[in-house]
C-alpha cells in the first residue's frame, strides 16, 4: 500500500490523498484549494495522474476543501463510484452545485467589471460537471466495512465535525493486511450540536489533520461572552455584525449560540438574516435530520428538538436583491458564506459595510492565509475586493471558539485512544507551522514516526 498527498500537505486546503493497492487506486478527499492565488491557481493545474485511472474515490465530509474539486475531476475523466455517508452525499451535493453556480457567477462578473487578469475569464467547472458529480455518490452507513473492489475495504466511523463527517478506516486484505486511519477533519467532544469522534481503530499508519496543531481553543464561556458584548455594543451603536460562516455547520453553531444568549438576554432581539442560499439548504437538512433523532445529534439537541436552531427573529435572504438591501445598514446581524470570505455574498457585505466604523466584523473559525478573513484577523487596514481597496473602518473581533475543528490537545487525545499506538503519523490538512509543531509532539509523547509530508511525497506503509 502507498500513500501520495497530493493535496492538504503543508496547507489546510486541497485535501486529495492518493492510495494504492497494486495497480488499483483509491482518492481519499477530492478537495478545492483556497486561499491564496498561488494555491488557488492549483487547482488548474494538470491532475498528477490520469483521473481515469482512479477505481474509486472516498470522501470524509462535504466542506469544499475535501469535496469540491470532484467535479472538474470527473470532467476529466473519472467516472468510478464515490463513497461516503448519507448525509454527506446530501450536503456534498449542495455544495457542489453551489461550488459550480459561484464558479461561473464570479468568472461572469470579472468579465463584466473587467478585474480579472485574464482576459476571458472562465469557471473551474460548471452546473454540468457538478450534476454528473453528485450522479457518482454512493452512500454507506457508518459502522458498515464495505468492499472497495478485491483486496481493498473501508468503513466510515463518526468524526463530530460536521454532520455525516467520518473518520476513514482503509484496510488492505490478503497475504501482508495493511490499515490506514484518515481523520478527515477532527471535531471537537465540545460541539455543541454532535457527538464526538469515534476512536481511531487500531492502524499501521494514521494520517491526522492539524489546522489547529499548534495552540489550545480558548474557554467556550469565554468566547460565548466576548460574541455577547461585541454584538451589544455594536447594536447599541446601530451598527451592522456581519459574520463571515461556513454554510455547512458552523451557521448552524451559531445560530444556536444566538438563541442561547437571546433566551439568557445578553444580547438583543435585533433582527438575524441568514444570507447564503447554500446555508439555507444545509439548514433544512440538519433540521431534518434533528427531527429523524439521527445519533449523531448530542443527546441534549434531539431532546430539543428542531427548536435548537429556530429564532423568532430569524430572516432568510434567499435573492440576490435580497442579499443587496442588507448592506444598507443599521441595527442587524448578518451570517453569510464564506467563512473565510474568500467568496460568496459576504465578500460583497464586506466592500459595502467595512469602511463604516458602527460595523462590526465577527471572525468565527480558522482563517487560511491569503483570505480576506485571514488579513482581517492580522489587523488589515484595507482589503482588495473585486479590483478595489476598501478602507477598513469596522471594528474587527475574532473569536475562534467557535470552530469544530479539535485543537492540539483534543487531536493528541484522540490519537492516544486508539487500542494499539500507530507506529506511522503522517500530519496533514494545516498551515506548516500548526503541522509541524504538532508531528513534533507527535514524536515527544508517542514515541512513533511522524511526518510532515510534502506536497506530491509518496509513502510505504
Amino acid at each position: 500500500m502507498f500513500l501520495t498527498f497530493i493535496g492538504g500537505a503543508g496547507t489546510v486546503t486541497g485535501s486529495k490523498t492518493l492510495v494504492e493497492f497494486g495497480e488499483r487506486r483509491v482518492l481519499v478527499d477530492c478537495g478545492l484549494f483556497q486561499g491564496t492565488s498561488e494555491d488557488r491557481a492549483r487547482n488548474w493545474e494538470r491532475f498528477p495522474i490520469d483521473p481515469a485511472d482512479i477505481d474509486v474515490v472516498l470522501l470524509t465530509h462535504a466542506h469544499l476543501d475535501h469535496c469540491g474539486y470532484l467535479p472538474a475531476l470527473v470532467r476529466d475523466g473519472f467516472v468510478g463510484p464515490v463513497y461516503c455517508t448519507s448525509a454527506t452525499a446530501e450536503l456534498a451535493a449542495i455544495v457542489l452545485r453551489d461550488s459550480a453556480h459561484l464558479q461561473v457567477e464570479d468568472a461572469d462578473w470579472a468579465r463584466r467589471k473587467g478585474f480579472s487578469r485574464h482576459p476571458n475569464p472562465r469557471p473551474l467547472y460548471d452546473a454540468n460537471d457538478a450534476e454528473r458529480a453528485i450522479e457518482l455518490l454512493q452512500p454507506r452507513a457508518y459502522h458498515e466495512e464495505f468492499e472497495l473492489f478485491p483486496g481493498a475495504a473501508a468503513e466510515f466511523e463518526p468524526s463530530g465535525h460536521i454532520l455525516g463527517s467520518s473518520v476513514l478506516r482503509l484496510r488492505e486484505t490478503g497475504e501482508r493486511p495493511r490499515t490506514v486511519v484518515f481523520s478527515g477533519d477532527l471535531g471537537r467532544p465540545s460541539h455543541p450540536l454532535l457527538v464526538g469522534p469515534h476512536a481511531p481503530a487500531d492502524a499501521d499508519a494514521v494520517v491526522i489533520e492539524s489546522t489547529y496543531g499548534d495552540r489550545v481553543h480558548e474557554d467556550l464561556v469565554e468566547g460565548m461572552e466576548r460574541l455577547a458584548s461585541t454584538i451589544s455594543r455594536t447594536i447599541k451603536r446601530g451598527g451592522t455584525v456581519v459574520i463571515p460562516a461556513f454554510a455547512v455547520d458552523r451557521t448552524e453553531v451559531l445560530l444556536k449560540a444566538l438563541k442561547d444568549l437571546q433566551d439568557q438576554q445578553r444580547i438583543p432581539k435585533t433582527p438575524i438574516f441568514v444570507d447564503s442560499p447554500m446555508a439555507l439548504a444545509t439548514l433544512e437538512v440538519y433540521r431534518d435530520a434533528i427531527e429523524a433523532k439521527e445519533p449523531e445529534f448530542r443527546s441534549d439537541v434531539l431532546a430539543g428538538g428542531v427548536g435548537v436552531l429556530d429564532l423568532p427573529n430569524l430572516h432568510e435572504a434567499r435573492t440576490p436583491q435580497e442579499s443587496m438591501e442588507l448592506d444598507r445598514g443599521g441595527a442587524k446581524i448578518i451570517v453569510s458564506a464564506s467563512g473565510m470570505a474568500a467568496g460568496g455574498r459576504v465578500v460583497h457585505h464586506l466592500k459595502a459595510l467595512l469602511p463604516d466604523a458602527r460595523n462590526t466584523v465577527v471572525l468565527v473559525g480558522f482563517q487560511a492565509f491569503g483570505t480576506h478573513g485571514r488579513a482581517l484577523a492580522e489587523g488589515a487596514q484595507q482589503l482588495k475586493i473585486h479590483g478595489q481597496y476598501v478602507k477598513v473602518r469596522a471594528e474587527v473581533v475574532d473569536v475562534p471558539v467557535f470552530s469544530v475543528h479539535g485543537d492540539a490537545d483534543e487531536l493528541m487525545a484522540w490519537l492516544k485512544s486508539a487500542g494499539r499506538v500507530p507506529p506511522s503519523v503522517f500530519v496533514v490538512h494545516g498551515e506548516i507551522g500548526s503541522s509541524t509543531v504538532f508531528a513534533a509532539r507527535v514524536r515527544e509523547e508517542l514515541d512513533v514516526c511522524a511526518a510532515v509530508p510534502k506536497p506530491g511525497e509518496r509513502v510505504r506503509v
